[in-house]
């Protein structure tokens, strides 16, 4: 007959595997959270200069629109200012 002693220390090596793991997929979600941010800032601003260059060529309400939807100004004198300043 055989007699076997499982010792704490599979356990303790499970346990702290698993804590390891679970804060490296924590980390990559908050890695991939920041990353997503970044790319929605960069085409926010991205699309901000290209509408402000397309109403410095055709000066037409979709564009005024789209701006003022981007940039919260209601006037399209301050569009106007606004683009002047990204354009530069």
């Amino acid at each position: 007959m055989k007699f076997e002693l499982k010792t704490e220390n599979e356990n303790y090596s499970k346990s702290i595997s698993q804590f390891f793991g679970i804060v490296f997929f924590i980390t990559l979600i908050i890695i991939f959270c920041d990353v997503a941010l970044k790319l929605g800032s960069i085409s926010r601003n991205h699309e901000i200069e290209y509408n402000c260059r397309l109403l410095s060529v055709a000066k037409s309400k979709p564009y005024f629109k789209k701006l003022s939807r981007l940039s919260n100004l209601k006037s399209k004198q301050q569009i106007w200012e606004f683009c002047r300043e990204v354009i530069k």
